[in-house]
């Protein structure tokens, strides 16, 4: 199996931040901050590329974390499907692996400080619930990833909490657009963990890891994956008309034949590892809609 294969310390830390999916928390800072220079005309940098790399170092310190406490409770054992992880292949230490996470958190609240003095008290609150929920993803006595919340999750801090303080440290408001554009982001990032969910639904069952995928089975599992890739694109037409931004409303749809795909073999491929690629292009899907939805804002 590929978790018994020797690589390099760097590499093995590599992998354990989950680089394949790491655009889920560009893409919202991304978006928000486009649609703020819709807005407004102008953008403040300094504020964007900190909402960027704290949104990144919660990303980065919660996967790591999860990675050491999916080990601790049982979840990653030799029959998971998914890429191997860096403490249960022997790569790193779990005591190692948690001080990175903390180390990350850590990071990222040194950028939440910077953010709350540009912004205020709002920012204090949206900082703390993203530490908070990072850590509690997979930690604490009941886990959200643990408790089928791990879609809501994703959609509240890599949709709404990204999205709309991104644009609120441009804007210093918020409004019906940005709302939109934030749940058609979040919606998107949470097809990511529907496609985790379902690969691992069997093991996950096993050891007591009650996701929502194991909560509404395989079909319910379809119907909810294909609800998170189609809603946001049928969100799109309201979108334009909240803002009045018409090429931006317009050019998602390039991605959408992509979402038909991955639906389809989301639906028909057998569970196995190829599921590893449906996730990364679902990640891939996200990223490719906000872009274009960005492209369209800044044309």
């Amino acid at each position: 199996m590929s978790a018994t294969r020797r690589i390099s310390p760097l590499h093995a830390w590599l992998l354990a931040t989950r680089p394949k999916t790491l655009s889920v928390s560009f893409t919202p800072v991304m978006v928000g901050t486009a649609l703020a220079w819709f807005e407004s005309g102008a953008v403040s940098w300094l504020p964007a590329l900190a909402a960027l790399l704290g949104a990144m170092l919660i990303q980065i310190g919660t996967n790591l974390h999860n990675d050491a406490a999916d080990f601790a409770r049982g979840a990653d054992t030799p029959e998971r499907l998914g890429p191997a992880r860096a403490v249960a292949s022997g790569w790193l230490s779990a005591k190692t692996v948690e001080r990175a996470a903390l180390g990350c958190l850590a990071l990222a609240m040194l950028c939440g400080i910077y953010l709350v003095w540009h912004a205020g008290w709002p920012i204090v609150v949206l900082g703390l619930a993203s530490l908070i929920s990072g850590w509690a993803y997979t930690g604490g006595p009941r886990p959200l990833a643990y408790s089928g919340l791990g879609e809501l999750f994703v959609w509240l801090f890599f949709g709404l909490g990204a999205v709309m303080g991104s644009f609120y440290l441009q804007t210093f408001r918020l409004d019906w657009g940005v709302f939109i554009a934030a749940s058609m982001v979040g919606l998107l990032a949470a097809a990511v963990i529907v496609v985790n969910n379902y690969r691992d639904l069997d093991s996950d069952r096993v050891i007591g890891k009650n996701t929502l995928a194991v909560r509404l089975g395989r079909q319910g599992s379809q119907v909810e994956y294909g609800l998170l890739l189609f809603v946001p694109y049928l969100l799109l037409p309201v979108l334009s008309g909240l803002t009045g931004m018409k090429l931006g409303a317009i050019l998602p749809f390039l991605s959408l034949p992509w979402a038909m795909n991955l639906l389809r073999r989301f639906a028909s491929e057998p569970v196995g590892p190829p599921f590893n690629g449906i996730l990364a292009q679902t990640a891939q899907l996200q990223l490719a809609f906000g872009t274009l939805l960005t492209l369209g804002i800044f044309l």
